[in-house]
């Protein structure tokens, strides 16, 4: 790299020195191709196109003559300049945007690699420019550095090399740009916009990109950069200055400040800047007139003063020109920058002062700016003062100097106050102008849509609305942020730029949609700019046949260019019908060729010039010759460079550089209250342009801008789902759509209507009334009615910002692509799925189910509301979120009933089963949670978070976790209670194993009555109170799953009817035999799940012992023994019954369901697996083992009811062989237990509990339950509005069940609330067989009947006719002490 370097400096040196002579003009592109590579993609290659002939050739349009001018030249030197800011702009970046003029240098300067890390020589040798290191003595200044530059002399030098190559770029281009300036400026006869518009450009192009690239450059260190070279270059080369050393200090030297050489170097085309800028100021004074422009109607497609004229023709020329206006001022602010004379022209006082007070800034590439104001105080005034003083000096010799004076006084107070004037008002003047876009082109917009065939004819008024634009909006982000001085030295005063306003939004997307429009009827536009074209070919055919054009005698090479254009216009193809689209042409000839006559026919040295032509056809009374052929190379461009003139005034590729800007700006406005969501769509499209802001100079560009562009878009997409989402969590909010779903509960009703019906009729006017709370309709009175407005307004903006990014094209940067529809689905979806994990628990704990399930219904109302705008089904994606917070493991999975090694589940369906198995099941939080049999629910002395545990329990709760989520749910929910009761189940092996010898040695005195040895034995059994624990828990466990699985068959029975009720016909005729085969099993599994199957909790136990392998030993066998030991625990003394629940204080009741389920299961599992064995052995093969016992079924409930009548039997003898007069307080409770258990217990009836307890005992021992209440009316504990007041008392009793043909026990359904009249008894209130008897004997002849357990109806459980009669009744004739016992057998114990 550094030879080549070498090489190529070296030859451009030669081809620089004095010896070139003329022949460098020639030789200019080849020394520029590092800049004009075949691969060029910079923005003005557009411009260098319009003088480059069909192959790309370059060659002169001086047609045969030397001394023509080389336009393609002028292009391709801008493009040059280009490229070089590009280069300078990456070196600024390099070096950490260093401060050359005030030698301020950061620490990241010095690592840049760029100059050596030694400050104190490299600072030294910037300070003392242009004194040669020779004469500094450095080695004083820092001997070590000097040493160390001296031996790495050769790495430095290579890494400094490519920048003073730039150095040395930068002065070729400054001789060869002012050589063709003062050619063109010198050549060229006029330059006035209206009759030599297309050179004009070209060479104020020149003249600008000349001035920014030497202004640019002092932002380079280059006096630091040229003497360190040259001191590297002479460690190295034994003391040899580099070659163009004195060349370069002589051009930095000259241009130290850049505007003073500019001012010098560009003095002798002063003149004829002026006279442009004088030319340019009218059009100028037209688009800041903003009034002028609304009324006059000029971007307005029809006429202001006759409206059924839609085509402006009332100045189209004019209106065309203010698409250049962003150019003009350009030329303005760094023409009298540069030309500081011109100011004294009488009319440029006003051209500047209209230019100047709108701006702060002067750009000069990309993001690089200079301080405008100052600039011209310190370079501009003082030229301006010597003018003055001139003036003032020659006063009396010539009447000229007065007006001179006069003038330079006025330029001096302009420039004095101009600055302090664009401080205040700049914003406000360019607000003003954006308001007037925002309006002319959201008409401009409308009008076109709907008369899209008059877009063609005014194509023109598009690029100026488009240019005009782009201007204010890249005025905008240029100065936000700027910060500028009323003075030299003086304080910074930022600049006050509002960051909401909301009108760049609607001219991104205004300016977005007339892009739409161009590109969409891009066809017509051809077809009519080909129509023009046609036509105008005949207009120049008779206008060179007039006689003035005959009497010019032209040369024999115009005239071929003029016939060429002819013959170029006249062979354009015709469009016919609707192919248009499908023509191709290719016009770069025919204004390759009229530029060749322009170029000859404005050269002061062509004997026909411009002023011959236009006097020869403007006597024929229509347009002249120059004017149609400038209008046809327009038309021309609209044919085959559309795309690039559109482009050229509607890209906004610039503001990639203020993208940081571009990103707050729309945060603040995009959903401010003037914000609209449409505007989005703007807002992310230009971001597809900033690619094309990479320069092919500096290859990394391409990189950066591409990964930048990508994370702007990123950014935005990012803020704009998070605006989608902030309108949806508006909605769904409890000031939002909560608010309107807001309802009295019923005790708020009453009290409200209780308290109306007294206060005065004034006061209940009120919409709250005495009330605290709101009521119902509260938001209808005008006082309230903002909240209302306010969720229109959000869901006015929820669904216009879905359709519009439903309707988006996709965003294409470099090659990713933004599908804006799919962003969307995923925010919503995405959201859906945070708020339900958030709403999942509250601030003390988990959520209510009902709550969660209305909150979810909710949120639903509003998808689906933003679903009637998006074409695709949201609601599929919410049964997918909502399937994946249940279940998240493979399809594959779902299929199979065996249990899975791993479990799959949701975050939420985990977080809510964990809840309940952690805080209900296993009561962790020691809440003291109660299952109510009466209520079917559990309840808790205290809160369990941030709700009594009915509030979460009962089926109406359960019935909202099984619509929420779903089977799954309940399978996990299911599957977790499962995995706790086999850890207690194996906790009860366990102690059957341990304490098998003494439970044989317990069986065999129960069964021999030694009541001394089974004492003695039933004290040695070890941890009884935790078996018993265990085994409530358990209880517990069968008890939550029971309610489960009902809610869950209320939701199937409900949502699902059909498969429902197939369900419940299977089950009634599935084969009872054991072993059972797979699918029956299964079937029954599902069955039990929605409590179908006959016995749940045994069926649920059996499923958990055949799952783990349980209840396979011997020890099982003594199963009914250890549950019967159960009843020497001291757990009784604590135990009381209360008749509100139906159960006992300490849920000792778990424990009956717990042993009558466990035997059961235990029993099924043994006598299959003994089944089992037994087709093994005897047929020695595993083929037949699933031959099936129809017996087997009979011999399994005959072992169960044995087991059940041998723990009733022991459990009786052990309970009445304990009680004494002393110690009698566990009787009552001992005793209700096993009669609960008898009417739990599907294989065990009440006779088998009558053989042992005699009845009278029985019905003694619950009168004082339920019937030692006085007779006065009940008193309702919960003010639920469910319960009926007028609730009899005998509905209060625990065992109230509906008759059922199976004769299978339940609970009623219909719970009666909470009665203060029913209270649990304490432990002392018990009472002997024979008080209880006379005191049932009292309350019969009263006549009185209460609720009570012991009523024997036609209803009864009869399974047992061979039962005992009951020893406390009396034969069943006459009066007796207990006549309404009279009948009884066994059974069941319930009131009619």
């Amino acid at each position: 790299m550094a030879k080549s370097r070498q090489h190529s400096s070296s030859s451009q040196d030669s081809s620089l020195s004095p010896r070139g002579g003329r022949s460098r003009e020639w030789e200019g592109p080849a020394r520029w191709t590092e800049y004009l590579g075949p691969d060029s993609t910079s923005p003005f290659t557009t411009r260098s196109s319009r003088y480059m002939n069909s192959d790309g050739q370059v060659q002169s349009l001086g047609v045969g003559s030397n001394k023509g001018l080389n336009m393609q030249w002028v292009a391709q030197l801008v493009e040059v300049a280009d490229g070089l800011m590009a280069k300078m702009y990456r070196l600024n970046q390099i070096l950490d945007y260093p401060d050359p003029i005030g030698h301020a240098f950061s620490e990241a300067f010095w690592k840049a690699g760029v100059f050596p890390n030694h400050p104190r020589i490299c600072i030294l040798l910037s300070k003392k420019f242009p004194e040669h290191f020779s004469k500094l003595q450095l080695e004083r200044v820092d001997k070590a550095a000097l040493d160390a530059l001296s031996g790495n002399a050769e790495v430095h030098l290579q890494s400094l090399e490519p920048w003073v190559q730039l150095l040395h770029d930068l002065m070729a281009f400054r001789e060869q740009a002012l050589r063709l300036i003062l050619d063109l400026s010198s050549t060229v006869i006029t330059l006035l916009p209206h009759q030599n518009s297309l050179i004009l450009h070209g060479f104020m192009d020149l003249f600008c990109s000349f001035v920014r690239v030497n202004l640019f450059s002092e932002k380079l260190p280059r006096k630091m950069m040229l003497q360190v070279y040259n001191l590297l270059h002479a460690m190295s080369r034994n003391d040899r200055d580099c070659d163009f050393y004195h060349r370069l200090i002589q051009f930095i030297d000259s241009y130290d400040p850049p505007l003073k050489g500019l001012q010098e170097d560009l003095n002798f085309v002063s003149p004829r800047i002026g006279e442009v800028l004088e030319a340019v100021g009218p059009i100028i004074f037209l688009s800041t007139d903003t009034r002028k422009l609304r009324n006059e109607g000029f971007l307005s497609p029809y006429h202001p003063r006759y409206p059924d004229i839609l085509t402006n023709s009332a100045h189209p020329m004019r209106a065309q020109d203010l698409a250049n206006v962003t150019s003009y001022r350009e030329w303005v602010l760094l023409g009298y920058l540069v030309c500081p004379d011109e100011l004294l022209r009488v009319s440029s006082i006003d051209i500047a002062l209209v230019v100047l007070k709108e701006n702060l800034v002067l750009t000069l590439f990309r993001d690089e700016y200079v301080l405008l104001h100052e600039d011209y105080q310190l370079y501009v005034l003082p030229r301006i003062l010597e003018s003055k003083k001139m003036a003032k000096s020659g006063r009396t010799k010539q009447k000229e100097a007065d007006l001179e004076y006069s003038v330079a006084k006025q330029v001096e107070k302009m420039i004095g106050e101009v600055h302090e004037q664009a401080l205040i008002s700049c914003d406000a003047i360019h607000h003003e102008r954006r308001i007037l876009l925002k309006q002319e082109i959201g008409r401009m917009v409308l009008f076109f849509t709907d008369q899209p065939s008059l877009l063609a004819p005014n194509i023109q008024m598009v690029f100026s609305a488009l240019a005009l634009a782009q201007c204010e909006v890249i005025w905008y982000f240029q100065h936000v942020g700027i910060a500028s001085s009323k003075s030299k030295g003086a304080r910074m005063v930022p600049v006050d730029i509002d960051p909401n306003d909301p009108t760049i939004g609607f001219l991104l997307d205004g300016m977005d949609h007339l892009c739409c429009l161009v590109r969409k009827y891009i066809a017509a536009i051809r077809g009519y700019a080909l129509s023009y074209l046609s036509s105008c070919a005949g207009r120049i055919r008779f206008l060179l046949g007039t006689p003035g054009m005959v009497a010019l005698d032209l040369d024999a090479t115009l005239k071929t260019l003029f016939q060429q254009i002819v013959n170029h216009l006249e062979n354009i193809p015709k469009p016919q019908g609707e192919n248009i689209s499908a023509i191709t042409c290719d016009l770069s000839d025919f204004r390759k060729d009229w530029l060749s006559i322009l170029m000859i026919v404005t050269s002061a040295r062509s004997s026909i010039n411009i002023r011959h032509l236009e006097k020869a056809t403007v006597s024929t009374g229509k347009e002249g010759l120059l004017s149609e052929g400038n209008a046809a190379y327009n038309w021309s461009r609209c044919v085959d460079e559309l795309e690039s003139q559109l482009s050229k005034h509607g890209s906004l590729k610039k503001l990639y550089f203020y993208h940081q800007h571009l990103t707050a700006v729309f945060r603040n406005t995009m959903f401010g209250p003037q914000g609209r969501p449409q505007h989005c769509c703007a807002w992310l499209g230009v971001a597809s342009s900033f690619p094309e802001c990479a320069s092919p100079i500096v290859p990394e560009e391409v990189t950066k801008i591409g990964r930048d562009a990508v994370l702007y878009v990123e950014s935005l997409i990012e803020s704009i789902m998070g605006g989608l989402e902030g309108l949806i969590n508006i909605l769904d909010s409890e000031g939002g759509f909560g608010a309107l779903e807001m309802q009295l509960l019923p005790e708020q009703a009453a009290f409200y209507l209780n308290n109306a019906s007294r206060v005065s009729i004034p006061s209940a006017k009120s919409p709250k009334g005495p009330v605290a709370y709101p009521l119902p309709g509260h938001e209808s009175y005008p006082e309230n009615n903002n909240s209302i407005k306010m969720l229109e307004a959000a869901m006015q903006r929820l669904t216009n910002l879905c359709s519009v990014l439903n309707d988006m094209e996709p965003i294409c940067v470099l090659n990713h692509i933004f599908v804006l529809r799919e962003y969307m689905r995923e925010c919503i979806l995405g959201n859906f799925r945070r708020r339900l994990l958030a709403v999942l628990k509250t601030d003390n704990d988990l959520q209510r189910p009902s709550i969660l399930e209305s909150l979810i219904r909710r949120h639903m109302n509003i998808v689906h509301l933003a679903e009637q705008h998006i074409s695709m089904d949201l609601t599929q994606g919410i049964r997918e979120a909502l399937l994946s917070e249940s279940f998240s493991g493979p399809v594959s999975s779902l299929h199979l009933f065996d249990r899975q090694a791993e479990q799959h589940t949701g975050s939420a369906t985990e977080v809510v089963c964990n809840w309940y198995i952690e805080n209900i099941v296993k009561d962790m939080s020691g809440a003291g949670i109660l299952f109510t049999p009466i209520h079917k629910c559990f309840k808790s002395t205290r809160p369990v978070g941030g709700y009594f545990a009915e509030s979460v329990t009962d089926l109406g709760e359960l019935q909202a976790f099984v619509r929420i989520f779903g089977g799954y749910g309940v399978d996990r929910l299911d599957r977790m209670m499962k995995e706790h009761t086999a850890a207690l189940l194996n906790c009860i092996d366990t102690s059957l194993r341990s304490n098998r010898e003494l439970l044989e040695a317990v069986a065999g005195s129960m069964h021999s009555g030694d009541r001394i040895e089974r004492e003695a034995c039933l004290k040695q059994i070890v941890d009884l109170e935790t078996i018993i624990g265990f085994c409530i828990e358990a209880g517990q466990a069968l008890a939550f799953d029971k309610l489960l699985a009902e809610a869950a068959g209320a939701v199937l029975e409900e949502g699902a009817p059909l498969i429902y009720s197939l369900l419940a016909g299977v089950v009634k005729h599935i084969p009872e035999e054991i072993p059972e085969k797979r699918e029956i099993r299964r079937m029954r599994g599902v069955a039990n799940g929605v409590a179908l199957a006959g016995d749940h909790d045994s069926e649920w136990v059996r499923s958990i012992l055949e799952e783990v392998g349980g209840a396979n030993d011997g020890s099982w066998s003594l199963l009914p023994y250890l549950f019967a030991t159960f009843m020497t625990s001291n757990i009784w003394n604590t135990t009381g019954f209360n008749v509100d629940t139906g159960g006992f204080n300490n849920n000792i009741h778990c424990l009956a369901r717990c042993i009558s389920a466990v035997i059961a299961g235990s029993e099924y599992v043994r006598l299959a697996r003994e089944h089992h064995q037994r087709q093994l052995l005897s047929n020695g093969l595993a083929g037949n083992a699933d031959s099936l016992d129809p017996d087997m079924r009979v011999s399994a409930e005959a072992s169960i009811k044995s087991a059940m009548q041998l723990f009733i039997k022991f459990s009786a003898g052990i309970v009445l062989d304990s009680w004494n007069e002393a110690n009698r307080s566990h009787l009552v409770a001992k005793l209700i237990f096993l009669d609960q258990l008898c009417d739990l217990s599907p294989y065990l009836p009440r006779s088998s509990l009558e053989t042992h307890v005699p009845y009278a005992i029985l019905c003694s021992i619950y009168s004082p339950y339920y019937g030692n209440s006085p007779l006065m009316p009940v008193t309702l504990l919960s003010a639920s509005p469910h319960h009926s007041p007028a609730v009899s008392l005998a509905h209060a009793s625990p065992t109230m069940r509906k008759p059922r043909g199976d004769s299978t026990p339940q609970y009623g359904a219909n719970d009666s609330g909470y009665f203060k009249g029913s209270s649990s008894h304490s432990q002392e209130q018990f009472y002997d067989a024979e008080n209880a008897t006379l005191r049932g004997v009292e309350y019969k002849q009263r006549n009185v009947r209460r609720s009570g357990p012991l009523d024997y109806s036609s209803s009864r459980k009869v399974k047992y006719p061979e039962g005992s009669a009951s020893r406390g009744g009396g034969a069943g004739t006459g009066p007796s002490s207990l006549p309404r016992f009279a009948v009884s057998r066994s059974g069941p114990i319930s009131y009619k």
